[in-house]
């Protein structure tokens, strides 16, 4: 994301000249005196070029947004949310989860979940979230599958997931998109089958538990197959994935292996869990404790 123009903003603001002032005979204002460094805050000054993403408003009515600021303002806040929302995500280390936001456009997140057990053991989802270009004043994000997955909650056209049903209202500074990435993780885990999007799974998954473990499986190797396919959206940040290369990967799985955090690395707050990848030619993680085994 460019945040260039939010933090390179100036923070000049001129003071509004008072209606008592004169000009001079040359057409040429008074100078009006320098105004103290403390008082009311203003808020910086809009760049010239700034392209404002929400929807332009009606002549002669006051530009302002649901949250009160100036609408001409309304790119750099959206970008500034985005910022603070990505930086959460990272704090919370969602398990099996990795998104990444598209080089494009800050609306647009790619990720993909990685289902350890369960009925989707194995299934490796690619997914995109597209963000409202009001957020966080609209409606919650929605999270599309790249391939539609057999499940009671995912459109088995379009592959989006049902997060409204978490979300049936989007409360700003109480909602966050970590939260939608954590409940698309959720669903493989435990099943609701109460208004689905896909009628067929959830019947099945009701009345024929086996015949519903089979069709995921096949869901589950559908989605795999194409694992190694290029990104369907064309974008250098767009998550890809390449086939084992002993010439490329060993060294990294090596490195992985051997790797000690030294102890000039450790930071308050931060711990080592230990390590993970994904087994040669196959989508089962294996993983290397850090930690000697209690007895």
């Amino acid at each position: 994301m460019n945040l260039n123009p939010f933090w390179s903003m100036s923070a000049n603001t001129s003071r509004k000249r008072p209606d008592n002032e004169e000009q001079s005979g040359h057409g040429e204002q008074r100078a009006s005196p320098a105004r103290l460094p403390f008082g009311k805050k203003q808020l910086p000054a809009i760049p010239k070029n700034a392209a404002p993403i929400t929807k332009p408003t009606a002549m002669g009515t006051p530009a302002h947004s649901a949250n009160g600021t100036h609408a001409s303002y309304g790119p750099f806040y959206l970008e500034y949310s985005l910022l603070a929302e990505f930086t959460l995500v990272i704090k919370q280390k969602l398990p099996g989860i990795y998104v990444q936001p598209s080089y494009k456009s800050a609306l647009m997140w790619f990720g993909v979940i990685f289902i350890r057990h369960g009925l989707y053991q194995d299934g490796v989802f690619k997914f995109t979230v597209y963000i409202p270009d009001n957020y966080p004043d609209g409606e919650c994000p929605k999270l599309v599958f790249d391939i539609p997955v057999f499940h009671p909650l995912v459109d088995p056209v379009s592959g989006e997931l049902d997060v409204r049903r978490a979300f049936t209202k989007w409360r700003r500074n109480h909602n966050h998109i970590w939260q939608v990435l954590m409940y698309a993780r959720t669903i493989f885990y435990k099943i609701n089958t109460t208004e689905p999007l896909n009628p067929e799974a959830a019947v099945l998954y009701e009345k024929d538990v086996q015949l519903f473990k089979s069709k995921v499986v096949d869901s589950v190797k559908l989605c795999n197959s194409h694992l190694f396919d290029q990104p369907k959206i064309d974008d250098p940040y767009a998550i890809s994935f390449s086939p084992w290369n002993p010439a490329v990967h060993e060294e990294a799985k090596e490195l992985m292996f051997t790797y000690k955090r030294r102890p000039e690395d450790h930071h308050k707050g931060t711990q080592m869990s230990g390590l993970s990848w994904v087994k040669p030619g196959s989508t089962q993680p294996f993983s290397k404790d850090d930690s000697p085994p209690q007895s």
